[in-house]
């Protein structure tokens, strides 16, 4: 049994007979934080013989009831891994919950590069290669769009039905629920939401935080996984691209945690946003008329979610570091919102 102190949210005593049987022998584990655990906490595995693995569970406190389902995040990775569209391949869920306190899946590790800090990315790639990641993070957004989630298995896997309201209603109660102090500007953005949602779109899958740095690239620049799954359903898929939109050319809130050297996105050579979203119209024959919409509930949701990772740091359930900004940054968030609501064409959104 491994000597070292397991990091929180593990128990080698429990963990490695589990592991044996369901995913490989090995004589023992350890667990490292990776990522910037925010919700689900990600651990990489090492075992004897240079062996890896990852290991994701939900956070240790403070979860929704309905939020943090690793079932759902295995269930999703595994229907896609076999299609070929770059995602690690799984090992084994564990539903019982007297192994670790939680839910929690195996996958494999994937070695590459996590494009968070742009000092580390402009020196890796030239500004050609920097265009080049900036398309292809939009081509693989619209390869997902473009499965029918019956022919992968997935026709049970949301209720695309009224998937817009929905989230507009839930984001909303959550706000409320969770509220400890005055938000005005996720207020604002709430209503001003409830009263522009579109016509219903035939459903695909949503991935719910499709960014650059939430995948993996390998040293020629292409796209070799898609990580955090987590908020991923079947919906409205252009909320995918209201949420890319919100973050091009901005700092995600990950490279703000970590302290980057700014954002990745803003270096010379990745395209602009008016660039992505025609190649995406192109790629997926879809009209982007309505896509304000979509990037105002982008705004709203992130701030919300990151209002809750707030709570949840202040109550001391969080791993790792620079939560304390987080609450700047939902603050911040539902003012970016307004200024895009407020612009729009869209005479709804503008209140």
């Amino acid at each position: 049994m491994a000597t070292v102190e397991a990091p929180p949210g593990i128990n080698y005593a429990t963990l490695v007979p589990w592991f044996c049987e369901h995913v490989e022998p090995v004589e023992t584990l350890t667990a490292t934080v990776v990522g910037h655990g925010r919700s689900n906490i990600t651990y990489r595995l090492d075992a004897d013989g240079g062996r890896s693995w990852v290991l994701r569970r939900p956070p240790l406190s403070h979860v929704q009831k309905t939020a943090h389902d690793m079932g759902r995040e295995f269930r999703i990775i595994s229907a896609l891994h076999p299609t070929g569209f770059p995602t690690p391949k799984t090992y084994a869920l564990c539903n019982d919950e007297s192994v670790l306190g939680a839910q929690f899946y195996i996958m494999e590790y994937v070695e590459g590069i996590i494009a968070v800090d742009a000092a580390d990315t402009a020196r890796r790639f030239d500004e050609k290669k920097r265009h080049a990641i900036g398309i292809e993070l939009v081509d693989v957004l619209a390869r997902l769009h473009a499965f029918k989630p019956d022919e992968i298995g997935l026709a049970d896997f949301g209720k695309p039905q009224g998937y817009l309201e929905r989230q507009v209603r839930r984001f909303a109660e959550q706000l409320e629920n969770i509220r400890y102090r005055e938000t005005p500007e996720l207020d604002e953005l709430a209503k001003r939401l409830k009263g522009a949602i579109p016509p219903e779109r035939t459903a695909g899958i949503v991935h719910g935080d499709y960014r650059l740095d939430n995948a993996i690239i390998n040293d020629e620049g292409h796209i070799i996984a898609v990580l955090d799954w987590e908020m991923c359903t079947l919906g409205d898929s252009l909320a995918d691209l209201g949420l890319l939109r919100m973050y091009w050319g901005r700092a995600t809130s990950a490279q703000m945690m970590i302290g980057s050297s700014g954002p990745v996105m803003a270096l010379p050579g990745f395209p602009t946003w008016e660039e992505a979203a025609a190649r995406y119209e192109e790629k997926s024959g879809v009209s982007l008329a309505a896509l304000d919409f979509y990037t105002v509930l982008a705004f709203f949701k992130l701030g919300v979610i990151l209002e809750n990772m707030y709570k949840r740091f202040l109550g001391g359930g969080t791993v790792g570091a620079g939560f304390d900004m987080i609450g700047q940054q939902a603050m911040a968030l539902g003012k970016q919102g307004l200024e895009v609501a407020n612009a729009s064409t869209i005479a709804e959104l503008r209140g």
